[in-house]
């Protein structure tokens, strides 16, 4: 094989990989309810992978979820119309501007 097949290689198992750990990630996120969307969590997977303290972010969303405005998803609705005008839960639920987001 040439150099650069194995590279690619190593890139696809390397995305594969990240691609399973945030979907575990996530899936123990959903189990403990902690109300984080995949992209929250991937941000801050992404920050601990940088060097940021994890510890110091928990501390941050624990700050700004008990900040936040309650959303769809965690408030009742009392009538249909309520529901209709409310803002989509997994918008609302990111704790991040979207203008972090990357293409």
């Amino acid at each position: 094989m040439a150099p650069h097949e194995t590279e690619t290689e190593s890139e696809s198992a390397a995305a594969r990989q990240a691609k399973e750990s945030l979907e575990l990630a996530f899936q123990m996120s959903q189990i403990l309810d902690t109300g984080l969307d995949r992209h929250t969590l991937s941000l801050l997977m992404a920050l601990c992978d940088r060097g940021a303290n994890p510890e110091a972010l928990a501390a941050l969303v624990r700050e700004l979820s008990s900040a936040a405005p309650p959303t769809a998803a965690t408030t009742p609705a009392s009538t249909a119309t309520a529901t209709t005008t409310a803002v989509p839960s997994t918008k609302a639920a990111s704790l991040f501007p979207s203008g972090l987001r990357q293409p």
